[in-house]
This record gives structure tokens, sequence and C-alpha cells, in this order.
């Protein structure tokens, strides 16, 4: 058997594992709905993923009522928002999302070999395992580190840090695999390489700017994926 390139591999949800824009922007539009706010495109939602919920929230209604992003940030009408949301959302979620290509497959591979696998995303944890038990990826991960796991979140390394102690891996064998330039900013910053996929959410900027280690196609082209890259 060939030797392992990681012994540790880290994956972004929305946009790497998963993709769940439509379904959000569905529960986010559903929420600007029941507040009178004219509705989101699907693209401004993709733009605006990436800092969790609360902050995608502040753009949408900043956007649609023409109010500053502080402002909103600090209203009431915010507070009202945020339990409605999640209401929809909870709703939505597994409703129009679906795998990457290529990811499950991949992920039993990754674990056949050893290799732990760990999910460290910005999502609300409430919301972070609806989607991973919508779509079966619970038993393929050993840890999960959401975006209220810890007191600070991507690109804080926090979450790296506990996966690389949890589970006693140098940093020179792992690797972070996501979409954006959170994720890109978030393996430096605990000093791991990073490899960037180019169909996520990147606000609208191609993943080649975050200057990652590497730029891949699909998850095919993850080592030990069986398609001999």
């Amino acid at each position: 058997m060939m030797a392992r390139t990681f012994d540790l591999v880290l994956f972004d949800l929305d946009g790497t594992l998963v993709e769940t824009a439509p379904e959000i922007m569905d529960a986010v539009n559903d929420t600007l709905d029941q507040f009178k706010l004219s509705r989101v495109t699907q693209q401004q939602v993709n733009d605006w993923i990436g800092h969790g919920t609360l902050t995608l929230l502040v753009q949408a209604v900043a956007d649609r009522s023409g109010l500053p992003v502080e402002a909103v940030r600090n209203s009431d009408l915010l507070r009202q928002m945020l339990p409605v949301y999640d209401g929809f959302y909870q709703q939505r979620c597994g409703t129009r999302s679906h795998l990457y290509p290529h990811v499950r497959e991949t992920l039993q591979a990754l674990r056949a070999q050893g290799v732990k696998l760990a999910v460290v995303t910005n999502k609300e944890s409430r919301y972070t395992q609806v989607v991973m038990a919508v779509h079966q990826l619970g038993p393929l991960f050993d840890e999960m580190v959401s975006g209220d796991t810890f007191a600070t979140k991507k690109p804080d390394p926090a979450g790296v840090a506990h996966c690389l102690a949890q589970f006693g891996v140098a940093r020179e064998r792992t690797l972070f695999v996501g979409d954006s330039s959170i994720d890109a900013a978030t393996a430096r910053n605990a000093g791991v390489k990073v490899w960037l996929l180019p169909y996520g959410y990147n606000m609208g900027q191609p993943v080649e700017v975050c200057k990652p280690d590497r730029v891949i196609p699909d998850f095919s082209s993850l080592p030990g994926s069986g398609s001999g890259a």
C-alpha cells in the first residue's frame, strides 16, 4: 500500500462538501417575506455565505432595507428575525442541497486509509448537525467543529488547533480543504496546507486570488481518493 500523504484532513462544509446555497436562499427569502422586505437573489446569498448565519442575515436586511450594516446588526428587527429564520432554515435543510461530486467515495477511501477526518465550519452547530444528518455524513467524520463550538470562528485557527491536539497530528501532516478566502486564511493562521475547490462560495472572487497551496477541480483530486491523483 502506498504511504498516505496526510494523517488529518479538515473540510469546510457549505460550498465544499455540500451545495447548500439554494435552501439557504429559500430560508432567507421566507424570512424577508415575513417581514415585508423584498427578496434577495441566489448570487447575493452565495456571496454572503461563509461568516455564519448572523452575518448573512445582516447583509440581506441591510441590502433590502437600505440601512447601514452596523445599524442592522444592533437592531430589534434583526433580533426578531433570527428565530424566524431559524424555523424556516430547519424546515428547508436538505430540501435543495446535495453533495458535490466524488465527496462520499473520497471520504470513505480516506477513512479506509486511516486518515482522520473533521469538519470545520462557521455554520452554527444546530444547522451543521441537520445538514450532516440529512446527507448521512456524520459517520464519516471523527470530529465536527461549528461556528459556535468555540468563542471564535474561522479564520481564527482555534478549530484547527483543537483537531490537531485531539488527534495528535503534526501540522505538516494536515490538510485543510475549502472553497474560500476564509478557509485559506484559517489554514495559514494554523500553519497547515490548504487546497481550495473552485465551485463553492468565495464572495464572488476566484479562489486563485487566495493563493492556496493547490486548486483542485473536485474531490477526486484528493490523495487517496482512489482516482490515482
